[in-house]
């Protein structure tokens, strides 16, 4: 689970060109929007894409999406529950 963590955060980092960031600087339970990483409803898109390119994971409830995206931590779990690829 580790190892996907790491996985999630390089690929957050790229998808949204977070820049500033550092794989490091990302704590698995820090809220992904608002206080934490300060994601939007656009980065909010990009990690439903995210999820379905690289883990074949199609989210269909956007209500769903708020849990699944609190924090790095919550969606390491979906997606080694759910994941197609």
């Amino acid at each position: 689970m580790a190892e996907l963590k790491e996985e999630l955060k390089e690929k957050i980092i790229a998808v949204l060109n977070l820049e500033d960031i550092a794989v490091e600087d990302i704590n698995d339970n820090d809220p992904l929007f608002g206080e934490g990483l300060g994601l939007d409803s656009i980065d909010a898109l990009e990690l439903i894409v995210l999820m379905d390119k690289e883990y074949g994971i199609k989210l269909s409830d956007p209500k769903q999406g708020k849990t699944i995206f609190e924090s790095i931590e919550s969606m390491s779990a979906y997606i080694a529950e759910n994941r197609t690829k």
